[in-house]
């Protein structure tokens, strides 16, 4: 008979290569997870901490994309389109998107940033990592595209029924006369309950709004601070991490007034570079956590490892 002796470092080897459950990321969640059951491809939330922060991505959905250049580079050549694409490692004809929803926990407040595609995307997530519908205290709509507000009704009707609902003064108001199917059915319902903001205005103490227009007419940045770290929570400032922050001038489909937009990226980013900021990403590649570095064309996107692990 053969045996097999695995050694430290070949076991070590091989850990590396298979998929990481969410507990071994997160530090917490090993209970709720059956013994039987797989952990999934990608973790469906990571938690951080920052200053007397908790902050926690959730992975609410993602989507595989064709012919991203028809979304992401617009007026792109395809030879440029090609060749970037090649420069870092991802093909040019397919792209995986991620649908990132960010809860904050203050220690008095649960404050959800967007709320994803679905009531279901994104309380399995915040089910994944230990939180309730029910838990939220406060939910903040960055922008109103469906991807941001359709979590926030479902056939049972509101999906956070103690949360209070905060959004921009200047997003509400154009969606409000726009004739938007998903607008009427998400937002429209709850507009009693909403409170508005303006940039510079805050949700609570260490968050405050930052207009970043461009993807659509009010979309909204937010700057977090505390403990002496800072940390903007970007959402769709940046629709991709190669194609939107290495080439930011390159038209993305999605964004309202495209060259706006393209100077929003710039100029937000830009001080997120300079300020050695956080970033978390809408879109970006989960958790959608990272810094950027500012390059001559863009931005190089740089991804959380261990910096605010809790």
């Amino acid at each position: 008979m053969t045996r097999t002796f695995m050694t430290r470092r070949t076991a070590l080897k091989t850990a590396a290569f298979l998929p990481a459950a969410p507990a071994l990321l997160t530090g917490t969640g090993a209970a709720a997870q059956s013994a039987n059951e797989a952990p999934p491809a990608i973790p469906r939330y990571r938690r951080m901490q920052m200053g007397d922060l908790t902050i926690t991505t959730l992975l609410a959905g993602s989507r595989e994309l064709e012919e991203p250049q028809t979304i992401f580079g617009m007026n792109a050549s395809p030879e440029d389109f090609a060749k970037l694409s090649e420069a870092n490692y991802i093909p040019a004809d397919k792209s995986l998107n991620f649908f990132t929803p960010t809860l904050i926990e203050t220690g008095s407040e649960k404050i959800l940033f967007d709320t994803g595609l679905s009531p279901e995307g994104i309380t399995s997530a915040l089910a994944a990592a230990g939180h309730s519908p029910e838990d939220i205290t406060h939910v903040v709509i960055t922008h109103m595209h469906g991807d941001h507000i359709g979590g926030l009704m479902g056939d049972g009707g509101e999906t956070f029924a103690n949360a209070a609902y905060i959004t921009g003064q200047k997003e509400f108001d154009h969606w409000s006369n726009a004739g938007n199917d998903t607008f009427e059915a998400k937002v429209r319902p709850l507009a009693e309950k909403m409170s508005y903001l303006k940039g510079g205005d805050s949700v609570v103490s260490g968050i405050s709004a930052v207009e970043a227009f461009g993807h659509t007419p009010g979309h909204m940045a937010f700057m977090v601070e505390s403990g002496g770290k800072g940390l903007l929570l970007a959402a769709d400032t940046s629709n991709h991490y190669v194609w939107s922050l290495q080439r930011p001038e390159w038209e993305v489909k999605y964004d309202m007034d495209k060259e706006m937009a393209a100077k929003t990226r710039k100029e937000l980013l830009g001080r997120v570079a300079a300020d050695k900021l956080a970033f978390i990403g809408y879109h970006m590649p989960f958790p959608g956590v990272g810094h950027l570095e500012a390059l001559d064309t863009g931005f190089h996107f740089h991804p959380i490892t261990y910096q605010l692990n809790v």
